[in-house]
């Protein structure tokens, strides 16, 4: 007998039924999970690859405005200043502010390093399971 959205009625099968049918359960359940690690793998690396392509667009441009900025600078502190001091200001400046920089994106790195993916928590979830036998 099926119900009304397919499914059969396990009030009547027997123990040996059921438990005969845990190993199709199970390999059942592993396949639903690769699959869900697959489709979560393929939807994170193409919105990491459209990220990327926005990124990049936006590094072109602002390579060219980072050059108009700086030329900028250098004219205004020409006004007082010989322009090379002007132009080593500003040189040391951004050495500066590129090693501040640096420093966020390598903290972040290290955060990102120490976060837990999905595969790793089936793994340990494995684990803890094969230690309780």
């Amino acid at each position: 007998m099926t119900t009304p959205r397919g499914f059969r009625d396990r009030s009547e099968d027997s123990l040996f039924t059921l438990v005969g049918e845990i190993p199709e359960l199970i390999r059942n359940l592993v396949i639903a999970e690769v699959d869900s690690a697959k489709a979560w793998v393929r939807r994170t690396s193409k919105d990491a690859g459209i990220g990327a392509g926005w990124i990049a667009v936006a590094l072109f441009f602002l390579f060219w405005a980072v050059g108009t900025l700086v030329a900028f600078a250098i004219i205004g502190l020409a006004s007082w200043w010989p322009a090379w001091l002007a132009a080593l200001v500003v040189f040391l400046g951004l050495v500066l502010i590129a090693c501040l920089f640096a420093l966020l994106g390598v903290l972040r790195f290290r955060k990102v390093a120490r976060a837990q993916n999905p595969v790793q928590s089936i793994v340990q979830d494995v684990k803890e399971v094969r230690d309780e036998f």
